[in-house]
Protein backbone atom coordinates (compact mmCIF):
# COMPACT_ATOMS: atom_id res chain seq x y z
CA UNK A 1 0.00 0.00 0.00
CA UNK A 2 2.96 2.37 0.07
CA UNK A 3 3.54 1.91 -3.35
CA UNK A 4 3.75 5.30 -5.16
CA UNK A 5 0.77 5.84 -7.99
CA UNK A 6 1.49 9.20 -9.48
CA UNK A 7 3.89 12.09 -8.87
CA UNK A 8 2.69 15.62 -10.15
CA UNK A 9 4.57 18.52 -10.29
CA UNK A 10 3.13 21.93 -10.24
CA UNK A 11 4.62 25.58 -10.16
CA UNK A 12 3.91 27.59 -6.84
CA UNK A 13 5.86 30.81 -5.82
CA UNK A 14 8.50 31.47 -3.18
CA UNK A 15 9.13 34.65 -0.72
CA UNK A 16 10.24 36.63 -2.91
CA UNK A 17 8.05 36.23 -6.11
CA UNK A 18 9.66 33.81 -7.54
CA UNK A 19 8.46 30.63 -9.57
CA UNK A 20 9.38 27.05 -7.85
CA UNK A 21 8.57 23.69 -7.79
CA UNK A 22 6.11 22.16 -5.97
CA UNK A 23 5.43 18.04 -5.66
CA UNK A 24 2.79 16.24 -5.17
CA UNK A 25 3.31 12.26 -4.07
CA UNK A 26 0.47 9.86 -4.05
CA UNK A 27 0.68 6.47 -2.92
CA UNK A 28 -2.51 3.51 -4.31
CA UNK A 29 -4.28 3.48 -1.19
CA UNK A 30 -4.70 7.58 -1.54
CA UNK A 31 -2.36 9.00 0.76
CA UNK A 32 -0.67 12.54 -0.55
CA UNK A 33 2.63 13.79 0.25
CA UNK A 34 3.12 17.03 -0.71
CA UNK A 35 6.37 19.62 -0.43
CA UNK A 36 8.15 22.80 -1.81
CA UNK A 37 11.47 23.64 -3.20
CA UNK A 38 13.39 26.53 -1.77
CA UNK A 39 15.82 28.55 -3.33
CA UNK A 40 18.93 30.24 -1.98
CA UNK A 41 20.81 33.42 -3.19
CA UNK A 42 23.42 32.95 -1.79
CA UNK A 43 24.97 29.61 -3.27
CA UNK A 44 27.82 27.28 -3.25
CA UNK A 45 29.22 26.45 -6.37
CA UNK A 46 29.60 22.57 -5.18
CA UNK A 47 25.72 23.11 -4.33
CA UNK A 48 22.55 21.41 -6.48
CA UNK A 49 21.43 23.50 -9.42
CA UNK A 50 17.81 24.84 -9.84
CA UNK A 51 17.27 24.00 -13.36
CA UNK A 52 15.59 27.67 -14.48
CA UNK A 53 14.66 28.21 -18.15
CA UNK A 54 16.35 31.50 -18.60
CA UNK A 55 14.97 33.82 -21.36
CA UNK A 56 13.46 37.14 -20.41
CA UNK A 57 10.26 35.74 -19.41
CA UNK A 58 9.93 35.75 -15.23
CA UNK A 59 13.14 37.17 -15.22
CA UNK A 60 14.39 33.76 -16.40
CA UNK A 61 13.43 32.02 -13.57
CA UNK A 62 10.78 29.97 -14.91
CA UNK A 63 10.68 26.29 -13.84
CA UNK A 64 9.18 24.96 -16.63
CA UNK A 65 11.68 22.73 -17.67
CA UNK A 66 12.24 21.25 -14.08
CA UNK A 67 8.53 20.73 -13.66
CA UNK A 68 9.27 18.54 -17.54
CA UNK A 69 11.77 16.27 -15.18
CA UNK A 70 9.09 15.81 -12.28
CA UNK A 71 6.41 15.02 -14.90
CA UNK A 72 8.42 13.10 -17.16
CA UNK A 73 11.59 10.89 -16.06
CA UNK A 74 11.44 11.39 -12.51
CA UNK A 75 7.10 10.13 -12.00
CA UNK A 76 8.37 7.29 -14.78
CA UNK A 77 10.95 6.43 -12.65
CA UNK A 78 8.93 6.59 -8.97
CA UNK A 79 5.60 5.39 -9.74
CA UNK A 80 4.96 1.79 -8.19
CA UNK A 81 7.94 1.98 -6.12
CA UNK A 82 8.12 1.91 -2.67
CA UNK A 83 7.86 5.15 -0.45
CA UNK A 84 9.01 4.16 2.42
CA UNK A 85 12.70 3.26 1.06
CA UNK A 86 13.57 6.58 0.75
CA UNK A 87 17.50 5.96 -0.43
CA UNK A 88 15.72 3.42 -2.83
CA UNK A 89 13.48 6.21 -4.28
CA UNK A 90 16.27 8.68 -4.07
CA UNK A 91 18.79 6.41 -5.81
CA UNK A 92 16.33 6.14 -9.02
CA UNK A 93 16.61 10.14 -9.21
CA UNK A 94 20.52 10.02 -8.65
CA UNK A 95 20.17 7.29 -11.51
CA UNK A 96 18.41 9.48 -13.80
CA UNK A 97 20.44 12.35 -13.27
CA UNK A 98 24.57 11.55 -12.78
CA UNK A 99 25.76 14.88 -13.45
CA UNK A 100 27.87 16.75 -10.81
CA UNK A 101 25.31 19.18 -9.30
CA UNK A 102 21.87 17.62 -10.87
CA UNK A 103 21.47 20.11 -13.71
CA UNK A 104 20.18 17.25 -16.01
CA UNK A 105 16.99 17.03 -13.57
CA UNK A 106 17.23 20.09 -11.65
CA UNK A 107 17.76 20.19 -7.86
CA UNK A 108 15.04 22.07 -7.71
CA UNK A 109 13.04 18.89 -9.43
CA UNK A 110 14.67 15.97 -7.20
CA UNK A 111 14.95 18.03 -3.80
CA UNK A 112 11.00 18.90 -4.06
CA UNK A 113 10.33 15.30 -5.17
CA UNK A 114 12.44 13.70 -2.23
CA UNK A 115 10.78 15.46 0.52
CA UNK A 116 7.33 14.91 -1.25
CA UNK A 117 7.83 10.93 -0.62
CA UNK A 118 9.10 11.80 2.80
CA UNK A 119 6.08 13.38 3.76
CA UNK A 120 3.77 10.42 1.79
CA UNK A 121 5.54 7.93 4.14
CA UNK A 122 5.50 9.44 7.38
CA UNK A 123 1.21 9.83 6.35
CA UNK A 124 1.00 6.72 5.77
CA UNK A 125 2.72 5.53 8.91
CA UNK A 126 0.31 7.80 10.36
CA UNK A 127 2.78 9.68 12.03
CA UNK A 128 3.70 13.28 12.42
CA UNK A 129 6.96 14.12 10.01
CA UNK A 130 9.14 14.54 12.69
CA UNK A 131 8.35 11.29 14.60
CA UNK A 132 8.83 9.37 11.05
CA UNK A 133 12.68 10.61 10.87
CA UNK A 134 13.19 9.75 13.86
CA UNK A 135 11.80 6.43 13.87
CA UNK A 136 12.92 5.93 10.17
CA UNK A 137 16.62 7.18 10.55
CA UNK A 138 16.68 6.05 14.11
CA UNK A 139 17.42 9.02 16.12
CA UNK A 140 16.14 10.93 18.93
CA UNK A 141 14.06 13.41 18.75
CA UNK A 142 14.63 16.90 20.22
CA UNK A 143 13.49 20.65 19.93
CA UNK A 144 16.58 22.39 18.25
CA UNK A 145 17.86 25.79 19.23
CA UNK A 146 17.08 28.28 16.93
CA UNK A 147 19.64 30.46 15.16
CA UNK A 148 17.49 33.84 14.41
CA UNK A 149 18.55 36.54 11.99
CA UNK A 150 18.31 40.20 13.60
CA UNK A 151 19.83 42.09 10.98
CA UNK A 152 19.89 40.88 6.94
CA UNK A 153 23.33 41.89 4.97
CA UNK A 154 25.06 40.90 2.06
CA UNK A 155 23.05 38.90 -0.80
CA UNK A 156 19.71 39.34 1.20
CA UNK A 157 19.90 42.77 1.72
CA UNK A 158 21.72 44.34 -1.46
CA UNK A 159 24.63 44.29 -0.03
CA UNK A 160 24.56 47.05 2.20
CA UNK A 161 26.14 45.49 4.89
CA UNK A 162 29.08 42.86 3.15
CA UNK A 163 28.22 40.07 6.34
CA UNK A 164 24.78 38.13 5.50
CA UNK A 165 23.68 37.76 8.69
CA UNK A 166 23.73 38.66 12.27
CA UNK A 167 21.80 36.39 14.54
CA UNK A 168 21.09 35.84 18.09
CA UNK A 169 20.70 32.58 20.01
CA UNK A 170 19.06 32.29 23.12
CA UNK A 171 20.35 28.85 24.74
CA UNK A 172 20.03 29.86 27.94
CA UNK A 173 16.00 29.99 27.74
CA UNK A 174 13.92 27.30 29.36
CA UNK A 175 12.36 26.12 26.48
CA UNK A 176 10.85 26.99 22.94
CA UNK A 177 8.79 29.27 23.77
CA UNK A 178 10.87 31.79 26.01
CA UNK A 179 13.31 31.45 22.85
CA UNK A 180 10.54 33.21 20.76
CA UNK A 181 9.93 35.59 23.53
CA UNK A 182 13.17 36.84 23.88
CA UNK A 183 13.68 36.99 20.53
CA UNK A 184 10.53 38.96 20.16
CA UNK A 185 12.19 41.34 22.46
CA UNK A 186 15.38 41.77 20.75
CA UNK A 187 13.97 42.14 17.30
CA UNK A 188 11.99 44.76 18.07
CA UNK A 189 14.20 46.64 20.17
CA UNK A 190 17.06 46.74 17.73
CA UNK A 191 13.94 48.10 15.30
CA UNK A 192 13.61 51.11 17.29
CA UNK A 193 17.34 51.57 17.78
CA UNK A 194 17.70 51.94 14.16
CA UNK A 195 14.93 53.88 13.56
CA UNK A 196 15.95 56.19 15.96
CA UNK A 197 19.32 56.66 14.88
CA UNK A 198 18.24 56.64 11.29
CA UNK A 199 20.20 53.49 10.50
CA UNK A 200 16.70 51.78 9.38
CA UNK A 201 16.06 51.25 5.50
CA UNK A 202 12.94 48.14 6.00
CA UNK A 203 12.78 44.33 5.76
CA UNK A 204 15.65 42.01 4.40
CA UNK A 205 15.05 38.91 2.25
CA UNK A 206 14.85 36.69 5.72
CA UNK A 207 12.95 39.07 7.59
CA UNK A 208 15.60 40.93 9.41
CA UNK A 209 15.86 44.28 9.33
CA UNK A 210 17.72 45.77 6.50
CA UNK A 211 20.60 48.18 8.01
CA UNK A 212 22.46 51.78 6.51
CA UNK A 213 25.16 50.83 8.67
CA UNK A 214 28.27 53.37 8.08
CA UNK A 215 30.49 49.65 8.95
CA UNK A 216 30.10 46.17 9.28
CA UNK A 217 31.71 46.14 12.93
CA UNK A 218 28.38 49.02 13.67
CA UNK A 219 25.84 46.37 13.31
CA UNK A 220 27.94 44.06 16.17
CA UNK A 221 27.37 47.37 18.76
CA UNK A 222 23.27 47.53 17.54
CA UNK A 223 23.02 43.96 18.11
CA UNK A 224 24.62 44.16 21.43
CA UNK A 225 22.94 47.40 22.35
CA UNK A 226 19.63 45.24 21.29
CA UNK A 227 20.09 42.71 23.43
CA UNK A 228 21.18 44.87 26.50
CA UNK A 229 17.77 47.26 25.48
CA UNK A 230 15.71 43.92 25.67
CA UNK A 231 16.36 43.23 28.91
CA UNK A 232 19.76 40.48 28.79
CA UNK A 233 23.07 40.59 29.45
CA UNK A 234 25.02 40.10 26.18
CA UNK A 235 26.59 36.43 26.82
CA UNK A 236 24.51 35.04 29.38
CA UNK A 237 21.02 33.63 28.12
CA UNK A 238 21.58 35.33 24.54
CA UNK A 239 24.71 34.99 22.44
CA UNK A 240 25.36 36.45 18.81
CA UNK A 241 25.97 34.63 15.37
CA UNK A 242 27.15 35.68 12.52
CA UNK A 243 27.46 33.83 8.48
CA UNK A 244 30.14 35.73 7.01
CA UNK A 245 29.39 34.51 3.92
CA UNK A 246 32.95 35.35 2.44
CA UNK A 247 32.55 33.49 -0.64
CA UNK A 248 30.39 36.71 -1.75
CA UNK A 249 33.20 39.20 -1.45
CA UNK A 250 36.16 37.20 -1.72
CA UNK A 251 38.05 34.92 -4.03
CA UNK A 252 41.22 32.87 -4.13
CA UNK A 253 42.07 34.46 -0.26
CA UNK A 254 41.54 37.82 -1.17
CA UNK A 255 38.62 39.79 0.29
CA UNK A 256 37.10 43.65 0.20
CA UNK A 257 34.82 44.94 2.41
CA UNK A 258 33.02 47.01 -0.20
CA UNK A 259 31.25 48.97 2.71
CA UNK A 260 34.03 50.34 4.13
CA UNK A 261 36.10 50.17 1.13
CA UNK A 262 38.22 47.54 2.59
CA UNK A 263 41.15 44.73 0.78
CA UNK A 264 42.25 42.21 3.24
CA UNK A 265 43.80 38.59 2.83
CA UNK A 266 42.76 36.20 4.23
CA UNK A 267 44.78 36.17 7.06
CA UNK A 268 43.68 39.99 8.19
CA UNK A 269 40.40 38.87 7.39
CA UNK A 270 40.85 36.17 10.08
CA UNK A 271 42.55 38.65 12.72
CA UNK A 272 39.71 40.75 12.16
CA UNK A 273 36.93 38.37 13.24
CA UNK A 274 38.79 37.31 16.21
CA UNK A 275 39.23 40.78 16.91
CA UNK A 276 35.05 40.65 17.21
CA UNK A 277 35.18 37.73 18.89
CA UNK A 278 37.38 39.06 21.72
CA UNK A 279 34.82 42.23 22.24
CA UNK A 280 31.48 40.87 21.43
CA UNK A 281 29.43 37.37 22.63
CA UNK A 282 30.04 35.61 19.50
CA UNK A 283 29.25 31.60 19.48
CA UNK A 284 28.82 30.89 16.20
CA UNK A 285 30.25 31.80 12.83
CA UNK A 286 29.72 30.41 9.40
CA UNK A 287 31.77 30.39 6.22
CA UNK A 288 34.37 32.75 7.91
CA UNK A 289 36.15 32.66 4.91
CA UNK A 290 35.55 31.30 0.80
CA UNK A 291 35.03 28.23 -0.11
CA UNK A 292 38.09 28.63 -2.08
CA UNK A 293 40.18 29.26 1.03
CA UNK A 294 40.95 25.63 2.37
CA UNK A 295 44.12 27.15 4.07
CA UNK A 296 42.09 30.20 5.55
CA UNK A 297 39.75 27.57 6.87
CA UNK A 298 42.28 25.06 8.49
CA UNK A 299 43.86 28.11 10.27
CA UNK A 300 40.35 29.67 11.40
CA UNK A 301 39.61 26.72 12.83
CA UNK A 302 42.90 25.92 14.42
CA UNK A 303 42.94 29.33 16.13
CA UNK A 304 39.10 29.33 17.19
CA UNK A 305 37.78 25.56 16.80
CA UNK A 306 37.93 25.34 20.60
CA UNK A 307 35.87 28.39 20.92
CA UNK A 308 33.29 28.90 18.67
CA UNK A 309 31.53 26.77 16.41
CA UNK A 310 32.38 26.95 13.16
CA UNK A 311 30.24 26.13 10.47
CA UNK A 312 30.74 25.24 6.88
CA UNK A 313 27.80 26.20 4.41
CA UNK A 314 29.07 27.44 1.05
CA UNK A 315 32.59 25.50 2.02
CA UNK A 316 30.91 22.40 2.35
CA UNK A 317 27.53 22.30 0.32
CA UNK A 318 25.48 19.73 2.07
CA UNK A 319 28.15 17.10 1.15
CA UNK A 320 28.80 14.33 3.15
CA UNK A 321 32.33 13.53 1.34
CA UNK A 322 33.46 17.21 2.03
CA UNK A 323 32.54 16.85 5.12
CA UNK A 324 35.02 13.86 5.29
CA UNK A 325 37.47 16.11 3.84
CA UNK A 326 37.27 18.91 5.83
CA UNK A 327 37.35 17.09 9.28
CA UNK A 328 40.47 14.97 7.94
CA UNK A 329 41.75 18.31 7.16
CA UNK A 330 41.30 20.13 10.62
CA UNK A 331 38.31 22.38 9.35
CA UNK A 332 35.09 23.58 10.50
CA UNK A 333 33.88 21.70 13.20
CA UNK A 334 30.03 21.90 12.23
CA UNK A 335 28.15 21.63 8.80
CA UNK A 336 25.08 23.33 7.80
CA UNK A 337 22.19 21.32 6.31
CA UNK A 338 20.16 22.69 3.27
CA UNK A 339 18.02 19.68 2.02
CA UNK A 340 18.18 21.30 -1.25
CA UNK A 341 21.84 21.87 -1.46
CA UNK A 342 22.02 18.41 -1.85
CA UNK A 343 19.29 17.88 -3.82
CA UNK A 344 17.69 14.55 -2.21
CA UNK A 345 16.42 14.10 1.63
CA UNK A 346 19.30 10.79 1.76
CA UNK A 347 21.97 12.53 0.56
CA UNK A 348 21.23 15.27 3.14
CA UNK A 349 20.93 12.62 5.64
CA UNK A 350 24.52 10.77 4.65
CA UNK A 351 25.89 14.76 5.56
CA UNK A 352 24.01 15.05 9.10
CA UNK A 353 25.18 11.42 10.28
CA UNK A 354 29.01 12.42 9.10
CA UNK A 355 29.02 15.58 10.82
CA UNK A 356 28.16 13.56 13.91
CA UNK A 357 30.48 10.81 13.11
CA UNK A 358 33.04 13.20 13.69
CA UNK A 359 31.72 15.23 16.59
CA UNK A 360 30.57 17.78 14.96
CA UNK A 361 27.30 20.14 14.88
CA UNK A 362 24.73 19.83 12.21
CA UNK A 363 22.56 22.98 11.67
CA UNK A 364 19.32 22.49 9.41
CA UNK A 365 18.94 25.45 7.50
CA UNK A 366 16.47 27.23 5.43
CA UNK A 367 17.20 29.32 2.54
CA UNK A 368 16.34 32.86 1.28
CA UNK A 369 13.62 31.92 -1.04
CA UNK A 370 11.30 30.36 0.92
CA UNK A 371 7.55 29.08 0.95
CA UNK A 372 4.69 27.30 3.31
CA UNK A 373 6.54 24.24 3.50
CA UNK A 374 7.90 23.48 6.95
CA UNK A 375 9.43 20.37 6.35
CA UNK A 376 12.99 21.43 7.65
CA UNK A 377 11.31 22.04 11.35
CA UNK A 378 10.59 18.76 11.30
CA UNK A 379 13.56 16.97 10.21
CA UNK A 380 15.73 18.87 12.39
CA UNK A 381 13.38 17.81 15.71
CA UNK A 382 13.09 14.25 14.34
CA UNK A 383 17.12 14.23 13.40
CA UNK A 384 17.60 15.36 17.07
CA UNK A 385 20.14 18.34 15.06
CA UNK A 386 20.38 20.49 18.00
CA UNK A 387 19.84 23.88 16.22
CA UNK A 388 17.38 25.57 13.04
CA UNK A 389 17.91 28.58 11.11
CA UNK A 390 15.16 29.96 9.17
CA UNK A 391 15.94 33.39 9.08
CA UNK A 392 14.27 36.32 11.08
CA UNK A 393 11.16 36.87 13.18
CA UNK A 394 8.91 38.04 10.72
CA UNK A 395 7.77 36.91 7.73
CA UNK A 396 5.59 34.14 7.38
CA UNK A 397 7.69 31.83 5.14
CA UNK A 398 9.69 32.08 8.47
CA UNK A 399 7.27 32.35 11.19
CA UNK A 400 4.87 29.41 10.14
CA UNK A 401 8.40 26.62 10.49
CA UNK A 402 9.10 28.51 14.39
CA UNK A 403 5.35 28.07 15.17
CA UNK A 404 5.95 24.28 13.60
CA UNK A 405 8.63 24.10 16.33
CA UNK A 406 6.18 25.15 18.81
CA UNK A 407 3.13 22.96 18.08
CA UNK A 408 6.13 19.91 17.95
CA UNK A 409 7.11 21.28 21.81
CA UNK A 410 3.30 20.33 22.70
CA UNK A 411 3.81 16.58 21.57
CA UNK A 412 7.81 15.94 22.64
CA UNK A 413 7.25 18.45 26.13
CA UNK A 414 9.38 21.29 27.27
CA UNK A 415 11.94 18.73 28.09
CA UNK A 416 12.88 18.43 24.46
CA UNK A 417 14.44 21.60 23.67
CA UNK A 418 18.05 21.69 23.33
CA UNK A 419 19.05 24.72 24.98
CA UNK A 420 21.48 25.23 27.67
CA UNK A 421 25.61 25.57 28.42
CA UNK A 422 27.01 23.63 25.35
CA UNK A 423 26.64 26.46 23.06
CA UNK A 424 27.07 29.78 25.80
CA UNK A 425 30.29 30.91 24.75
CA UNK A 426 31.96 30.49 28.04
CA UNK A 427 35.71 31.68 25.93
CA UNK A 428 34.30 35.59 25.42
CA UNK A 429 32.78 35.02 29.06
CA UNK A 430 35.94 34.39 30.50
CA UNK A 431 37.53 37.09 28.78
CA UNK A 432 34.68 39.81 30.19
CA UNK A 433 36.03 38.32 33.85
CA UNK A 434 39.21 39.09 33.39
CA UNK A 435 39.07 42.69 32.77
CA UNK A 436 35.90 43.54 34.87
Amino acid sequence: MTAIASVKGRRVWDSRGHPTVEVDVTLKNGVLGRAIAPAGASRGTREAIDLRDGGKALRGKGVTQALDSVNGPIAAGLIGRDASDQRAADNVMLTLDQSPLKETLGGNATVATSLAILHAAAADAGLPLWQYVATHYGCTPSLPLPEIQIFGGGAHAGRRVDIQDFMIMVPGARDFEEVMEITNEVYFAAGDIMASRGKLAGVADEGGWWPVFDSNEEALETLVAAIEKAGEKPGENVVISLDIAASEFGKNGQYRLALEDRAMDSGQLIDMLGGWMDSYPIASIEDPVGEDDPDGMIEFTQRFGDKVQIIGDDYLVTNAKLVEDAAGAGACNAVLVKVNQAGTVSESVDTFRAAKAHGWGAIVSARSGETEDVSISHLATGLGGGQLKVGSFTRSERMVKWNECLRIQDVLGRDAFVGGAPMMNTWWGAKQKETA
